[in-house]
């Protein structure tokens, strides 16, 4: 029995629609368990989530997909839709404020920009001395060719700054 919103759509569209849930799905098996629970799933559609988790055949993995797919197709997609991206955008942001720690690290390393008083501008409550010694310490090594523990003790440091602890 088809409803009158299917006998709209060609087969076509439903065939994307089809493959667009599944997607969905699989962005759904690459989160994490923390990520899942967050999420207002079905049971039946967690545990679909976790036996394709499990499988290492390709033919049987690619049904299991298939199967995630057709419990889609029950289930209110735009609060999955929505979850999905906001993840994504976290990442995106994290990834950002990386490349940011990264380039005032190298900055520092390199006497460029703003030096110390920029990041003592940027996060208050960093320790002068602490930051001057990183610095210090990481010029050496590059001076020297050493490996860069100074360097990632000084990133960490930043990083350690960024996120308030």
């Amino acid at each position: 029995m088809n409803t009158d919103e299917n006998l709209e759509k060609s087969r076509t569209q439903l065939k994307k629609e089809a493959t667009a849930l599944q997607k969905m799905g699989e962005k759904l098996v690459t989160l994490s368990d923390d990520q899942l629970s967050r999420m207002a799933l079905p049971p039946a559609l967690i545990e679909a989530i976790g036996v394709v988790r499990t499988m290492n055949s390709r033919g049987a993995r690619r049904r299991q997909m298939q199967y995630i797919g057709s419990i889609m197709r029950s289930v209110d997609k735009e609060p999955i839709e929505k979850a999905l991206m906001e993840i994504e955008q976290g990442a995106y942001r994290q990834a950002k404020a990386f490349h940011r720690i990264e380039r005032m690290r190298d900055q520092l390393v390199a006497g460029e920009g703003d030096g110390i008083e920029g990041v003592l501008e940027t996060f208050p409550d960093a320790d002068r001395q602490r930051l001057g010694q990183l610095v210090r310490s990481a010029r050496k090594e590059k001076e020297r060719n050493a490996p860069p523990k100074s360097a990632r003790n000084l990133f960490r440091y930043l990083k350690d700054l960024n996120s308030g602890g």
